[in-house]
């Protein structure tokens, strides 16, 4: 099932309070800033969204996205396939204060508080969700064609060589 971006703005605090839940497929193209991250837009990211309340009681969504991104591999700049799976609980205040009194209560770094909404766009929450999955500097395990890297690195002269010839015998 798809959904359209736009078209997916619901009551955050309505949709914890009922135990919501939704899940889909999007594609990657239909994700802007996801996109822009990745070698081509192409893969989709399944995903899902369960609404509920934390053993405190405060509102709270768990999201959780995975598919396959195609991005560039920063040693040899070859791309490749690279696995999404990622899942996070964020936790609703109904303002900064609230989110900040919620935040210290919790005292969990893997539990984010964000300032929840009546009008909130799950995409944006799902596709951002997906960016921070994504590696900061993606790398191939094993890059498949180091040439080009190998011919960079047998060019380097190292700094140090030019200092030893320096060295008072």
């Amino acid at each position: 099932m798809f959904f359209q971006m736009s078209a997916f703005v619901i009551d955050a605090f309505e949709f914890c309070r009922n135990n919501g839940h939704r899940e889909g497929v999007t594609p990657v193209a239909e994700m802007p800033r996801l996109a822009a991250d990745c070698a081509d837009p192409s893969g989709e990211i399944t995903w899902s969204i369960q609404g509920g309340r934390t053993p405190q009681g405060y509102p709270a969504m768990t999201l959780s996205v995975s598919g396959t991104v195609h991005l560039v591999c920063q040693r040899c700049l070859q791309p490749f396939s690279y696995p999404l799976d990622s899942s996070t609980m964020l936790v609703l205040g109904k303002d900064d204060a609230e989110a900040d009194e919620i935040e210290e209560v919790l005292d969990d770094e893997s539990i984010d508080v964000i300032v929840g909404s009546h009008s909130c766009d799950l995409m944006q929450l799902l596709e951002d969700e997906a960016l921070l999955a994504l590696p900061q500097a993606p790398k191939h395990e094993v890059c498949p064609d180091t040439k080009l890297l190998d011919a960079l690195k047998s060019d380097k002269v190292s700094p140090f060589a030019t200092l030893k010839n320096l060295k008072p015998e």
